[in-house]
């Protein structure tokens, strides 16, 4: 039976040769034969979509374009470096998260066909493809943070919740998720001090200023007895529309909104949490209390997710070594 785009009376491609059979210095089996022939498998017997086929051949040629430019003859002649060092030239040359880990599943099912019929040793069995690092939000400035909590029209109680939400997501630094899973007995609005609990169920406490608070004493004193019913007992320090905890989705709505009437474009929770850490470091913070503000358990974490820029880098160098 011929699988849906590959007529009938239609030459089938060859199957992979023995490759025992090759000469002296030839490959097992020529780049063409071989993509060919994965064809053949990938159509008539795993009977993939015509255009799952086009994709995993567009990945297997691709790498024989550049193993020929390199002058390796053959898919026997490929080893695990090769592989390596064709997945990090698309790392590179920008390739995306997904786009690698499809571009490796193409490579793993032609070795591993490969492999079957004996022709080569699969060079794809410890084969992982190259991480790209996360990129880190962009951090908005001092000037556009004031332009975001200043959009928001506190004329309303879920504006003034909003205002709050703002306030608290910048001053602490906190994750959305941890911050509306606070009670209103985790701020201490005379210290300043706001209890989260965070990954792996450990808490941490994170300092508040004064703004926030301020923020907070107008939500809590005018916005919050609004929104909760008269005959419902809700610890939570924030609220919804319907009185409610105010969930996860519902503030990062909020926050969006926000970013848009100050013109910075859809602002997330997140980028307020890169916002704090940044400036808190720009201010002179060290490392270790940046890690305990967000909570990281690790130093490393916190070094990859903040950065000083060149200049301020320098700035500092300046002020404190005594032979800059």
């Amino acid at each position: 039976m011929s699988a849906p785009g590959h007529p009938a009376d239609s030459p089938d491609p060859p199957d992979p040769p023995d490759a025992s059979g090759s000469g002296a210095g030839d490959p097992a089996i020529p780049w063409e034969a071989a993509l060919a022939g994965f064809a053949t498998h990938l159509a008539h017997e795993r009977m993939l979509a015509d255009r799952t086929v086009a994709a995993y051949l567009a990945d297997a040629r691709q790498l024989a374009t550049r193993c020929g430019e390199a002058g390796i003859a053959g898919p026997d002649e490929v080893t695990p470096l090769v592989l390596r060092r064709h997945l990090a030239q698309l790392v590179e040359a920008g390739a995306a998260r997904t786009t690698l880990a499809r571009k490796a599943s193409s490579l793993r099912r032609l070795f591993a066909w490969l492999a079957a019929h004996e022709v080569v040793e699969d060079p794809t069995t410890r084969l992982a493809a190259p991480r790209r690092p996360a990129p880190l939000p962009r951090a908005l400035t001092r000037h556009q943070v004031a332009a975001v909590l200043d959009a928001v029209d506190d004329g309303s109680p879920v504006g003034l919740r909003d205002r709050a939400l703002l306030e608290l997501l910048y001053a602490t630094g906190v994750r959305v998720a941890e911050l509306v899973g606070a009670d209103l007995g985790d701020l201490d609005l005379e210290q300043g001090v706001l209890r989260v609990t965070g990954k792996g169920n450990r808490p941490r406490q994170a300092p508040v200023g004064e703004p926030a608070c301020a923020a907070v004493r107008r939500w809590r004193s005018e916005g919050r007895p609004a929104l909760l019913a008269a005959d419902r007992a809700e610890p939570a320090l924030l609220l919804g529309a319907r009185g409610g905890r105010l969930d996860p989705r519902s503030a990062r709505r909020a926050v969006e909104r926000a970013g848009v009437r100050a013109g910075v474009g859809p602002l997330t929770p997140h980028q307020l949490r890169h916002s704090c850490a940044t400036h808190v470091l720009e201010g002179g913070a060290d490392l270790r209390s940046v890690q305990e503000l967000l909570g990281h358990r690790t130093l490393a974490t916190t070094q990859i997710y903040t950065k000083v820029s060149r200049r301020q880098l320098r700035q500092a160098y300046d002020q404190a070594h005594p032979r800059a």
